[in-house]
C-alpha cells in the first residue's frame, strides 16, 4: 500500500462536489448569469433652429455665456418683447432677443463694402428686379442689410452689416456716419447757390443742411462733393431741385474713413479688422 493510498483523505481536495467550501468555482456553464441590459430610450432629437439663450447671447459676441447668465438673472434680456430670468431657456433663431434693450443676433458680425453701379435697387424685398442684395449674395451666410440708400441708378459705397450698433450710428442724423457724394449737375452751380447750401436753408419750413460743400478741384463747376449724415441720398435732389438744377449723377465715393480704393465697380469686400474698429469709433 502505498503512503498516498494510506493519507485518508489528508492530501488537497479538488474542491469539486463540497458543499461547504466557501470558495465559488464557476467551471464552464456555471458562470452567473448577467442581466439582460434594458434598451436605452430614445434620445429627443434636437431642434436645430434652437438654442439655450445664453449660448445665443454670447454667439452674439456681446458677452461671454457667464455674463450672460448675470444678464439674464437679472432681468435684462427679453425673447419677443417678455422678460425672461429662466436659466437654461431654449430660444428659436427667428426669435427677437433684446439685452438691456438691443437687439443681438446668434451669428458673426459680418461688414461687406459695396462699390454699386447703376440699376440695382437698394432693398433685401423680392419682387424689385435686380438689387443689391443680389450682388453681395455670396459675399457671407450671416443676414446682412445695407445701410441706408442709394438710388437705382445712384453709385458708389454702400455698407452691408447684421451689426445693431453700428447700424443705429448711421440712423442717427446728429451724430451718425458722414458719406461724401460727388454730384454732377446739368449746369454750372452758382456761387450764390454753393453759398445758399453751404449756410443751410429752409425747404416747406424744414432745415435743409450739409456737413461740407466744395466745388471737385480741376473739374468744371457742375460737379461737386457733398458731404452728409443723412441715411439716404434723398436730401441731394431734394436740395438741387429746389434751386433749379437736374443731377445728372450721384457717386458716395466714401463713407467716413472707408473708399472705393481696390473695389471695382460691382465688386465687394470684407472690412478688416481695423476699419471696423475705426468705424465704431467714428
Amino acid at each position: 500500500m502505498s503512503k498516498q493510498q494510506n493519507s485518508k483523505g489528508k492530501g488537497k481536495t479538488s474542491g469539486k462536489g463540497n458543499a461547504n467550501s466557501k470558495t465559488k468555482n464557476f467551471t464552464r456553464g456555471n458562470a452567473p448569469v448577467k442581466k439582460a441590459s434594458q434598451p436605452s430610450k430614445p434620445s429627443k432629437p434636437s431642434n436645430p433652429d434652437e438654442m439655450r439663450l445664453n449660448k445665443y447671447i454670447a454667439n452674439s459676441g456681446m458677452c461671454s455665456r457667464r455674463e450672460a447668465d448675470e444678464n439674464i438673472a437679472i432681468g435684462l434680456v427679453s425673447v419677443n418683447g417678455t422678460t425672461v430670468t429662466e436659466m437654461g431657456y431654449k430660444v428659436n433663431l427667428t426669435d427677437e432677443v433684446r439685452v438691456d434693450g438691443q437687439r443681438i443676433t446668434p451669428e458673426a458680425k459680418a461688414y461687406v463694402l459695396l462699390n454699386k453701379p447703376k440699376g440695382f435697387a437698394t432693398t433685401t424685398s423680392e419682387g424689385k428686379g435686380r438689387t443689391v442684395m443680389d450682388l453681395v449674395a455670396n459675399a457671407t451666410s450671416a443676414n446682412i442689410k445695407p445701410i441706408g440708400r442709394l438710388g437705382r441708378n445712384s453709385l458708389g459705397l454702400l455698407l452691408f452689416t447684421n451689426d445693431e450698433i453700428v447700424m443705429q450710428k448711421f440712423t442717427n442724423s446728429k451724430n451718425g456716419v458722414a458719406r461724401l457724394f460727388q454730384v454732377e449737375l446739368d449746369k454750372n452751380l452758382k456761387f450764390e447757390d454753393f453759398k445758399k447750401i453751404q449756410e443751410g436753408f429752409k425747404v416747406e419750413g424744414k432745415l435743409v443742411a450739409v456737413e461740407e460743400i466744395s466745388y471737385i478741384q480741376n473739374e468744371s463747376k457742375n460737379q461737386v462733393g457733398i458731404k452728409i449724415k443723412n441715411t439716404g441720398n434723398t436730401i441731394l435732389r431734394t436740395i438741387f431741385d429746389t434751386l433749379n438744377y437736374d443731377i445728372v449723377k450721384i457717386d458716395c465715393v466714401a463713407i467716413g474713413h472707408l473708399t472705393k480704393k481696390d473695389i471695382p465697380r460691382g465688386h465687394w469686400k470684407h472690412l478688416t479688422e481695423l476699419e471696423v474698429n475705426t468705424l465704431k469709433m467714428l
